[in-house]
Parts: C-alpha cells; structure tokens; sequence
C-alpha cells in the first residue's frame, strides 16, 4: 500500500464516474472557463445591508504586534474611527517585513530580513495598496525563474497568466522545457490520486483526508519524481516549511492558492526601495492620521483577565532588555563541556556550568550571533566585534557590552531568565491600558509569551491551543556586497534547488533603488541568498550558515570568486509559522472564547485560501471584520481565488 492510501485514503471512484469526469465534466469545465475570458476574484465576506461604515462611538482597541497583521487590523479600525493603540516590540514596524538601517563603508543602506514577491493574487494586500495610493512604490518583475543545480532539469520560468484551470497548467506545460519529465500517468492509480488531491482542494475535506500525513511521507512511493524535483521541493520550501515538517494539507492549500486556484499567474513584483519605506512607512502614517497610537519598543509585561474578557494591558518601554521573567528552551545543536546554550536564531544565551547567569549572544551591533572561542571570548562572524568572558566590548564596531540575564528558575530542558538590573536603559517604568477589544497579532513566539503574562482567569482551551502552535524550522538571509558585477540570465529574484542550504537568490542591484545607484557609482553588485527552513543540526551556527552561503553563492555565480566581498550582513532567525501534520485541527481561528480577544498572524486558521503575506494581512482584516460586526458597522469586503478545486468531489 503506498503513502497517500496508508494515511490519507480519499474516497473510492467507479469506472462511470471516472468515464464521466474525462467525459461529460471534462468538456463542460473547459467550456466554462473561457480561454478569453479572465476569471475575477472571489468575494468571501461581503455585508448583505447596507451598514454604517464609521463608528459615532469612542470604541478603543489595542493591537499587540506590529507586523503585517497588527498594521492591517489598526489601520481599517483607525480609519473607521476606532481609538487605536499599536504595540510593537522591536524598535521597527514591519515583523517579517521590517526594515532596518546598516553601515557600509562610509554609507547607509536599510536592511531587511530578505526578499518578498508580491503576488498578483494578493487581492487584500493590492487593495490596501491601491487605498493608499502607493502603487508606484512596486516594480514589475516581468517573469520569475526556478533553476536547478547540476543542471539535471532546464530552468522552469513562470509569466503573468490570464486564464483559471485548466488553462494555466496547459500554459505551463506548453511553456515547460522539462513538461516532458513531469513524470505523471494517470494511468496509474497512485498518480490519479495524487491528480485528484491537487486539482480538488476543498478547505475542511482537504484537511480532513491529508493533515496527518507530511509532504516527505506523501511522496516516499509512486509520486511522479519530476513533479516533485520541479515544483513540490523548490514551492513547498517557498513555504517556509521543510517537507518532513510540513502537512499535505497545508501544501494543496498553498498550490490550490499559488498553482491551481490562482488566474493570475506568478510572475510578480518588488519595491523599489525597502519593505519599511514602501508598504510599512504609509500603513503606518494612514493609521497615525486617524489619530491611531503607535508604540514601538513596547514589551507586554502584565495581562490581567477574569470574568472570560482581558480587562487590561500593562507594558514597558526600553531596550528590549526584559525585565520580565521567560522561558527559554535548551539548543540540543550546540555542544559545549564548559557552556550550556538555550534558545535558536537570533536569540541564544550561554551560561556557564553552575552558574546563575547568563550572556545573551546576540551582538550589540547588529544582531548576529556571536561565537565562542576556545579563550572564552565571543567573536562576531558577520563584522568582527569581540567581547571578553563576561560579556565586555573589547573590539567594535560594536558599542555596548552582551546583556545578561539571571537565572531564575530551571525545569528540565528550560531556563527561566530575567534581565540583570546592570543592562544598560533597562526601563522600569510602565503604563498600563484599558480598551473594549484586543487584538494579539504577533508571531507564534510572542503570543506564546502574551499568554504566559496573563494573570486571572483564562480559558483554558484557547491557552492550550496557543501552547501547542508549532514553529518551522528557521531561516537565514545572508546579503554580500562585491567589487564587481556578473552576467545573469535568470529572473533578479530566482529560486534555486538542489543545494545544501541555499533556495533563492536576489540581485538587489537590478530592484531596489538605493542599491542601483551604489552599483553604478561602484560598478558593484548586491547579492542575496535565502535559506528558506534549514535544518539546526547541519548548521548549528552562524558562522556555518556563513561559510556555506559563501560557497554556494560561488557555484551559483563562479564569476563572483574573481571579486571582493566588501561587506556582508546575515539574518537568522526561527520564529515562523510552523504548518507541520496535524495540526489544522487545533489551530486557532480569529475569534477566541476570550470574549473581547481577537488573533491575526500567518499562524491563525484562515477560512479561504491565501499565503505568506496574504495570509497576514487577510487575518488582520479578518481580525477588523469581527469587531466591525459587533458594532453593527459594515465589513471590510475580503477577496481570494476560487476557494475550490475544479475537480473536488
């Protein structure tokens, strides 16, 4: 019995109605969707009366988290007259998004946590942009590429589409110079059912038949191989979701959205400049100019709740030094006889063996992960800053010493850490906030925090359904400056598979402004590797990621070893929404049986297909809607593909 009919058996299918499918149906689908005629977007919520649209109340919401989905859900209640408050606790707006400033040399550039497409079917993000009127702030990108290394499959590219399926995927086959190498036969049983999956996505039986099983298990016996070395491997990482961890579920709603579902094609745009100047700066001024609040470095400290609704917030501002107790779990991937490490990414602290403190690794200067040597000190491996045994700046560029923390409690594989009261702007001071909603519209680990900070009565299944929302493995971006420019016949942004660590490639040189200008001044080149979900146990460190992004990035562009790198700047963390088998079902959904608390992130059910940053911004106008509602005001109307698979049954 192969994978798909072990764990996820979909419903037998006579012969009649197989004849009947590829007979009848088959020629009444393809006359139904004209070849000429391009499909419109779904409208998946849309008031039936004609309601108010501005509230003439004084009705006050907080937002807790300053990313796509906190910025989406202040901005529509902001403009429909709500008193909104925006808590963000990075110095940044953005999340996933954010962008921050960098030194090079003797210039600034705005960093960013890597390379997003903005999609033609994004039909809730494009709306916020047409509304505020920035439309100019995109590039068309005109195609999108996806090569292979060691040449073992041409490189795919994808265009604009103007047709809905069948006709797209006839599109790509005709323009596929691998179509021939796809490998599938419906013939075969096991590759109709794999057909059937793909071309018949219904949200809840979806799920119901293929989220116990992951995509590595699905496609272990009798998958076509091309489909998947060509598209299931390089668009499943897209994800940011490794295959072994990822549900099928999750993967024919992502395909259904971005493949089959999708009229639009997927080819699609970048900004001009940064992802902070062009979409977060102007989501942010548009809520500002409704009189909305925005506190950025803004660390929850206390909730309180009882009588099923949160009564109030209490927060302090400062360096981000908490001076709140958090748990922090054990790295298994970094051995050390002398220093036990605790957390992933960008956050990891080292504490001496029988020692009740402990230095937070992450470099003063710019954020990396700082590595210890054999003397005891930590290096940085991104610009050379060192500190001694204890933390202390002994070499810049960075300025300040690694924060400490003391350790306050240890069960098991976890530590309980608090700041020491010696940080540098360790604040005390806090202000705390009564409003009628709040919104928790953070990543999976912050709202795990949130909910550890609740004091007083809370229900207890949306408090389990929040500790067991997964996190994917993390991501690391690594962006290098050159001397020299190179020949490159592939899309500026390109996906890449078969490599060790690498999955995308940007030549922010060819996009964004600021470095178009530094490259014809230079004659240099500003290039970017994503690694979309890597494995911690292959690479434990920063320095790992660094030298194999170094190497990998050679064997992608060998005219690159001839030049200088100039600078380089990497970003690492691990705090995406993890989509892994079963885990649909628990996963929490806008409303809560919190009465007055609402969720948006990546990470919340969605109740129409949608990805990425779709998926964030959607949840937060989702978020919007629900308290809309309750004021008896009209919604925000949303829009998605067509949420069915032509060939659901």
């Amino acid at each position: 019995m192969n994978q798909l009919s072990r764990y996820a058996q979909l419903p037998t299918i006579s012969r009649r109605t197989f004849l009947k499918m590829f007979g009848v149906g088959a020629v009444g689908g393809v006359v139904g969707y004209s070849r000429f005629s391009k499909p419109q977007p779904t409208i998946f919520q849309q008031d039936t009366l004609d309601l108010p649209r501005w509230t003439n109340q004084p009705i006050s919401v907080t937002v807790v988290g300053g990313g796509l989905a906190g910025l989406a859900c202040a901005y529509e209640l902001s403009q429909r007259g709500f008193q909104v408050t925006l808590l963000e606790k990075s110095p940044q707006l953005g999340g996933k998004i954010a962008s921050w400033p960098i030194q090079v040399g003797e210039e600034t550039f705005m960093m960013e946590h890597g390379f997003h497409g903005f999609f033609p079917q994004y039909y809730n993000l494009k709306s916020l942009v047409k509304e505020l009127q920035i439309t100019d702030n995109f590039l068309d990108l005109k195609f999108y590429s996806v090569v292979y290394r060691d040449d073992k499959y041409q490189p795919e590219v994808f265009r604009p589409s103007h047709s809905a399926f069948p006709w797209n995927i006839v599109d790509l086959a005709v323009a596929s110079p691998n179509r021939l190498r796809w490998g599938i036969n419906l013939t075969k049983w096991e590759h109709w059912q794999v057909f059937r999956a793909i071309t018949g996505f219904q949200t809840e039986k979806t799920f119901q038949r293929l989220d116990n099983i992951s995509v590595t298990e699905w496609v272990e016996k009798e998958f076509p191989q091309g489909l998947y070395d060509l598209y299931f491997l390089p668009f499943a990482k897209s994800s940011l979701n490794a295959p072994d961890e990822m549900s099928v579920g999750e993967l024919m709603q992502f395909f259904h959205f971005y493949f089959f579902g999708n009229p639009e094609g997927l080819a699609f745009n970048g900004t001009k400049q940064d992802m902070g100047t062009s979409l977060v700066q102007p989501i942010a001024q548009a809520i500002q100019s409704k009189n909305g609040k925005i506190i950025t470095d803004a660390t929850v400290k206390e909730i309180n709740a009882s009588s099923g609704k949160i009564d109030s917030l209490t927060y302090y501002q400062g360096n981000n030094n908490n001076d709140v107790p958090f748990w922090v779990s054990r790295n298994q991937y970094i051995a050390d006889r002398q220093v036990e490490y605790f957390g992933a990414g960008d956050e990891v602290f080292a504490v001496q063996n029988n020692s009740n403190e402990a230095i937070s690794l992450t470099c003063t200067h710019q954020g990396c992960t700082v590595q210890r040597q054999q003397n005891g000190e930590f290096h940085c491996p991104c610009h050379g800053a060192a500190f001694d045994k204890n933390g202390k700046v002994i070499k810049g560029p960075a300025q300040r010493d690694l924060a400490k923390y003391r350790v306050v409690d240890r069960q098991s594989n976890q530590l309980q850490l608090i700041a020491t009261k010696n940080n540098s702007n360790l604040t005390t001071s806090t202000n705390t906030i009564k409003t009628d909603y709040y919104v928790f519209a953070t990543d999976v680990p912050g709202v795990r925090q949130l909910f550890t900070r609740i004091n007083g009565d809370v229900n207890e299944k949306v408090k389990t359904q929040i500790e067991k929302l997964p996190v994917a493995d993390p991501f690391a971006v690594c962006r290098f400056w050159f001397d020299r420019d190179f020949q490159w016949e592939q899309s500026w942004f390109t996906s890449l598979s078969g490599y060790r660590l690498t999955d995308s490639i940007t030549l922010y040189h060819r996009i964004q402004d600021q470095f178009i200008e530094w490259a014809k001044k230079t004659g240099g080149s500003v290039v970017e590797l994503h690694a979309y979900c890597y494995k911690e146990k292959e690479f434990p460190t920063q320095e790992a990621l660094l030298t194999t992004f170094e190497q990998e990035l050679y064997e992608i562009v060998p005219e690159l070893q001839q030049a200088n790198i100039l600078h380089r700047e990497l970003v690492n963390q691990k705090n995406f929404s993890g989509y892994p088998p079963n885990s649909y079902g628990d996963r929490p959904q806008t409303t809560t049986e919190i009465t007055n608390l609402l969720f948006a992130g990546d990470w919340v059910k969605m109740p129409f297909p949608c990805g990425l940053m779709e998926r964030a911004i959607s949840s937060g106008l989702l978020a919007a809607n629900e308290i809309l509602h309750r004021q008896g005001l009209q919604r925000r109307t949303l829009f998605t593909v067509n949420p069915e698979g032509l060939l659901k049954i």
